[in-house]
């Protein structure tokens, strides 16, 4: 056979398969996949080649990246599974058709086990001592007419180590219940039967209550295979893996034995019936029970990262899309008790200009002092935002710029920001290259005021598990976690854009078809040369080739250049159409971009020819009406409780506002101010039913709650959404 045959991947069979399952046509799916493997990125396939993919969105141009990697990986291992049987000379037509048709990652594991290279087993000992035969006999199953003594007496062995009948018997059995271990179709009706009727059980180790508190509800704890959430799953493997907890599967034992004892020992007439019904206990028990054990949680942990990550994704989209506060003077204030309030000016280019530090909260309280060191900050560089971390004394500091900014009436926003990972960001050594004569802590400050001013261009800068949007982050499958939060920041940075002359190498490096080595080439261009005038300019970066101009060259932005269109989303491929859309105005270009009412005058299908299909003239005349329209919402600032700064603050039925934090899904948590995030549980989201809490609420979203329940003990606040309105 020649090793050609073993190519198992049919292109053709995979478009039509995920064309099914996304509901689309095969050619979209089909120009899909061909300009990902020319090396396009998702966010220029969507943007620019609508017409080839009839207008396929980032989800489902992601759906086709993955379904194509999947099937290449699943064929890539057929092929690798027919080579080694073949090598065997095992591989028979039937065999063959059975590997080359499955689509089923683990039947095709299963269909692989009995050639699989062995590992030392109690069955490999057995062959070894030459019992085989034996064991073939037994799997037959025909009356013998001989003493059991009589069969057994010719494998004795005592070189081999078969020192008499009772081991020969033993080693005899032991191969059986591996090859019925092994055989497909007693495995997936095994895992049939524990997926329908199985249980996940989970019970606390002895010993262990004590540590063990924040697991209580798993002390002894059952629950459906098909059923449980995965925050559940999650939480019991947790605590399994910090020593606490016990977690197995469930299923019943008497029922299933009785279906497969009949099945696999099935002649109660012949001599060793007996001993094979006791091989069939040792089998499930031994061999079977533990695979199908294995199989299900891997199935539950994979369908648990999955949607663990989605939720993890979609609150980080939120986040990075969080409103921008926009480029004006900003103080950042890391709030500290014992070491003072660190704080640093940055002005509206996020430049940062000078820092100090004050005391107005114990052990040192020198109010005073604090208040005219703020005042004449504010006076000097006319501060317009003030930016307060979340982490320590944080509401202590808010307390006491809202009296400087209420004594002196001045025209000052104060803003709490989220500290998650500025600590991580200071230490770093990117934030060591970007100031590196200043201190950890006014670089955390540098960071909040940055984080207020454009969260997107400060969190890109952070390992997003570090930004504490995530459920059981550390323990998903981290390269699929990595994989979808960098495609996240990919697509938000891309709807966004990026000012070329203002952004940083982090923030660039998330540009389609760019990368952090280029993102470095391209702020050491402009560090050395000045600033961009045209988009064209960035093919002098070094190392910056046609094919990464062409995806990233729509995404940046050229505020203040020779061409105008540098400055909207406008691919410079589709130029000569807005030149063409004002000589029919009798217009110069300039005087065409950014206003609605010239676009207004234009018919797309006017202007479509044979490189410009209709969807990108129609998103061309909306860019000109709006050029560069920041898709993110308009800046809002969420008003804490006066008097609110403890947890003993709260009382039972207070209506306060907050700041959603983190979606889950059995809640979500929301800022009160009060240092400890509240939990809005998914039953007090609404006065229906409701499958997923994003469907309410996302993260950055400024709410009103009811205050139900304060635990100070365990410091937990339970709110409600739904009894809130006012």
């Amino acid at each position: 056979m020649e090793e050609k045959s073993f190519d198992c991947f049919d292109l053709e069979q995979t478009i039509g398969g995920i064309a099914a399952a996304l509901g689309v046509i095969p050619t979209q799916v089909r120009a899909a996949v061909e300009l990902l493997d020319d090396g396009n990125t998702i966010p220029f396939i969507a943007r620019y080649r609508k017409e080839a993919t009839r207008g396929l969105d980032e989800v489902a141009l992601r759906q086709i990246e993955d379904g194509i990697a999947k099937a290449r990986e699943l064929a890539q291992r057929k092929t690798t599974i027919l080579k080694t049987i073949h090598e065997q000379g095992l591989l028979t037509p039937e065999l063959q058709q059975q590997i080359r048709s499955c689509s089923d990652r683990q039947l095709l594991e299963t269909l692989y086990l009995p050639f699989k290279p062995e590992r030392r087993t109690r069955a490999t000992t057995a062959r070894e001592r030459g019992l085989q035969p034996l064991a073939d006999l037994l799997l037959r199953q025909e009356k013998l007419n001989r003493s059991k003594m009589a069969v057994l007496q010719p494998y004795i062995n005592v070189e081999n180590g078969v020192l008499d009948e009772n081991a020969a018997l033993q080693g005899a059995c032991d191969i059986l219940a591996e090859q019925w271990s092994q055989h497909p179709p007693l495995r997936q009706w095994l895992l049939q039967q524990a997926n329908e009727w199985g249980l996940i059980a989970s019970s606390v180790k002895r010993g262990k209550q004590a540590e063990a508190s924040k697991f209580e509800m798993y002390f002894d704890h059952r629950e459906p295979v098909k059923r449980i959430p995965s925050h559940r799953l999650l939480a019991m493997q947790r605590g399994e893996a910090e020593g606490l907890l016990k977690v197995c599967l469930k299923l019943d034992d008497e029922f299933i034995l009785t279906n497969i004892k009949p099945e696999l020992a099935h002649n109660p007439q012949f001599e060793f019936h007996l001993d094979l019904l006791r091989t069939v206990d040792d089998c499930y028990q031994r061999l079977l029970l533990p695979a199908i054990e294995s199989v299900v949680f891997e199935n539950l942990k994979t369908k648990a990262d999955e949607e663990a990550i989605a939720v993890f994704a979609s609150n980080l989209r939120e986040l990075l899309l969080a409103a921008p506060a926009g480029p004006q003077m900003t103080i950042g204030v890391d709030p500290g008790f014992r070491t003072g309030c660190k704080l640093a000016v940055v002005d509206g280019t996020g430049k940062f200009l000078a820092n100090t530090t004050i005391y107005p909260t114990p052990p040192r309280s020198d109010l005073d002092g604090a208040a005219r060191t703020l005042l004449a900050l504010i006076t000097q560089y006319d501060v317009k935002l003030i930016a307060i971390g979340n982490g320590t004394a944080s509401r202590e500091t808010e307390a006491f710029v809202a009296g400087v900014i209420k004594e002196h009436g001045l025209n000052i926003t104060p803003v709490k920001v989220s500290e998650s990972g500025a600590s991580i960001y200071s230490a770093s050594e990117l934030a060591a290259r970007e100031y590196p004569d200043l201190d950890l802590t006014v670089r955390g400050a540098i960071s909040i005021a940055h984080r207020l001013q454009d969260p997107l261009a400060e969190l890109v800068k952070i390992d997003p598990k570090s930004i504490g949007v995530g459920q059981y982050q550390h323990d998903v499958n981290q390269p699929l976690l990595r994989k979808s939060l960098d495609r996240e920041i990919e697509s938000c940075v891309n709807s966004v854009g990026v000012d070329v002359n203002l952004a940083s190498a982090p923030l660039l490096a998330h540009v389609a078809g760019i990368g952090p080595r280029l993102a470095e080439n391209i702020v050491e261009f402009r560090n050395v040369n000045g600033r961009y005038r045209t988009r064209e300019e960035l093919c002098n970066v070094p190392k910056l080739g046609r094919k990464a101009f062409e995806q990233a060259a729509g995404f940046l932005r050229i505020r203040d250049g020779q061409q105008p269109l540098d400055n909207s989303a406008v691919h410079p491929e589709s130029y000569y159409v807005v030149t063409k859309m004002a000589a029919k105005l009798g217009v110069a270009t300039k005087e065409l971009v950014g206003n609605g009412a010239l676009a207004t005058r234009l018919q797309a299908a006017d202007f479509v020819d044979a490189k410009m299909g209709l969807p990108t003239v129609q998103d061309i005349l909306a860019e000109l009406a709006k050029p560069g329209r920041d898709p993110r919402s308009e800046f809002k600032v969420a008003q804490f409780a006066e008097g609110i700064h403890e947890l003993k603050d709260l009382q039972v039925g207070m209506i306060l506002e907050g700041v959603i934090t983190n979606v889950t899904k059995f809640g979500a948590f929301v800022d009160l101010g009060v240092h400890q995030d509240g939990l809005i549980h998914i039953s007090q989201l609404a006065n229906k039913f409701i499958q997923d809490p994003s469907e309410i609420v996302a993260v950055g979203d400024v709410v009103r709650v009811k205050v139900l329940e304060v635990d100070l003990d365990r410091k937990r606040i339970a709110v409600s959404l739904k009894d809130a309105t006012p």
